[in-house]
């Protein structure tokens, strides 16, 4: 198999939080694409996973990295740049959620969901989105979440998160909208992943209830994201129960209803 430098005729993508779940699959639909891949998480699954992804005979290289750190976020940037080729897809998927009431979870387990969310997508859009704007082609899918459309309670810091990434990225498409460069967000409803276990979750009405084949989740972002749209909603019967109450109720109602959906069924 070619390296990523020597099979420079092939487009270039890099997604983050690829180990599994949606990132996984938005790597592997790009893949089937022709892309050659750059792959990154903060765990050893990134290897394996990186390995079953260059299966189809494209170049793939992984990178471990906690985006959670100023040094990881290098770490990341640094492996890009050392490719030495543009990039055509740009997808800032990583995240984490800290489940439960905000006070009853370690203040660390809240701010490492801020700096994964929040912060680590700003410090690689600073710092990969110039050179695909001087280059004038590219496309970057950032992963939202319905969790942006209303106040979250009970994982309050990932829907005020998700709610700045979805606020910022429809920012920056507005900035380079002539620039050649499209910014598309994905928000995505309850997913088959390891989410609700990680961020604790698993115990409520969402945890508990029906969820979206990831695959579907990322085929319907790429392609959103290839085709320069501006968002995509996961068109499950859920996720577009919740838009609906987005668009109509006041935002002290948004989160009694969203409550209802996410408090643990063993909080008071």
């Amino acid at each position: 198999m070619e390296t990523l430098i020597e099979n420079a005729a092939r487009p270039f993508a890099v997604v983050t939080g690829a180990s599994s779940g949606i990132g996984l699959e938005l790597a592997r639909e790009l893949a089937e694409r022709g892309f050659d891949l750059l792959v990154t998480a903060e765990d050893a699954e990134i290897t394996l996973a990186a390995d079953a992804l260059s299966a189809g005979g494209g170049a793939v290289r992984s990178t471990r990295a906690d985006l959670t750190t100023t040094a990881g976020v290098d770490e990341l940037v640094a492996a890009v740049k050392a490719v030495e080729r543009p990039v055509d897809v740009l997808c800032l998927n990583a995240g984490a959620a800290a489940g439960g009431a905000f006070l009853e979870r370690p203040l660390e387990d809240n701010l490492k969901t801020i700096a994964l969310d929040v912060l680590a997508n700003v410090r690689l859009t600073h710092a990969l989105l110039p050179a695909m704007v001087a280059r004038g082609t590219g496309r970057v899918l950032a992963t939202s979440s319905v969790a942006a459309l209303q106040p979250g309670p009970y994982y309050a810091t990932y829907a005020a998160s998700k709610s700045f990434v979805q606020s910022f990225f429809e920012a920056l498409r507005r900035e380079v909208k002539d620039s050649g460069v499209t910014i598309t967000t994905l928000l995505p409803g309850p997913t088959d992943t390891d989410f609700f276990a990680e961020g604790e979750l698993e115990d409520s009405t969402a945890g508990r209830g029906g969820k979206d084949d990831p695959a579907k989740v990322a085929r319907e972002g790429i392609e959103a994201a290839l085709a320069g749209k501006d968002k995509v909603e996961v068109k499950s019967l859920r996720t577009k129960m919740q838009s609906a109450i987005a668009a109509v109720l006041p935002d002290r109602a948004k989160a009694a209803v969203h409550e209802t959906f996410v408090k643990p069924d063993h909080a008071g």
